[in-house]
């Protein structure tokens, strides 16, 4: 099966927690799945821009990206964190490799419509070539939220919206989003187990859903929407349930399923 996993970047900032999805991602090798790692690392970057006396800002979830920003976003994702997680994944037994969406021009953005964000991207384009090259070869890509843009210029992707694009891209099986929290959750606060995409809107009318989720179930909508057969919404606390994904019962997150 092919297999494209997005790991939040609040998670990332937990050792122990990247420790045990690092040890997950053999296992999941040795069952012959194909798999793709995409991050972000939010949490990580706010707290670096707030270091160098800069403040973050967000509109519907997304975050506002200049100049300096982007570029401490270059700095953050597309090395620090991501050369940790290929470690991590590395040490457990793994052979991975990390890029950024703009490396080898994998992943070509455009500049998003809401002008007031500044460098933050829309993808236009996977080249899934790649991706095939590198499983062809036995290796996982780990891929940070940096695209290239059609201008030349680097883009702040939202990394949800990357993960769902590179899993319609490269013909997933499945999309999974290791995320901070339990799942999306109803107006009682309880945890949708099985969520239809056409009830979606109707929560967001009813700010049922807000912030980071927004991003989150659109990129998962798109996902389904455009080939992809299933979406699920993990806590990343769980993150060992992972080789179980495919042949047991997971009882916890939220499978968004399309009508």
């Amino acid at each position: 099966m092919k297999l494209v996993i997005k790991i939040g970047g609040a998670a990332l900032d937990d050792k122990e927690l990247v420790s045990t999805f690092a040890k997950t991602i053999p296992s999941l090798c040795r069952e012959g799945h194909q798999l793709v790692i995409v991050h972000g690392g939010g949490a990580a970057l706010t707290r670096t821009l707030k270091q160098l006396g800069c403040q973050s800002a967000f509109i519907n979830g997304l975050r506002v990206t200049d100049t300096q920003t982007r570029d401490v976003a270059l700095m953050v994702l597309a090395g620090q964190l991501n050369k940790q997680l290929v470690a991590a994944i590395g040490e457990a037994g793994q052979p991975a490799i990390g890029i950024c969406g703009g490396d080898l021009r994998m992943v070509l953005a455009s500049k998003t419509k809401q002008s007031d964000l500044g460098y933050v991207g829309e993808v236009g384009f996977v080249d899934a070539s790649w991706i095939e090259r590198l499983w062809t070869a036995g290796v996982v890509p780990v891929i940070s939220s940096i695209a290239l843009g059609f201008d030349g210029e680097y883009y702040n992707v939202n990394a949800d919206q990357m993960a769902s694009a590179c899993a319609v891209a490269c013909g997933a099986h499945a999309l999974i989003y290791l995320t901070d929290v339990a799942g999306v959750k109803d107006a009682d606060g309880s945890v949708i187990r099985w969520l239809d995409v056409d009830a979606i809107a109707p929560m967001v009318e009813a700010f049922t859903v807000t912030g980071g989720m927004l991003p989150k179930l659109q990129a998962c909508t798109a996902a389904l929407r455009k080939g992809v057969t299933r979406v699920r919404i993990l806590p990343a606390t769980r993150a060992e349930v992972l080789p179980r994904f495919f042949t047991q019962p997971i009882d916890c997150g939220t499978e968004v399923i399309a009508s």
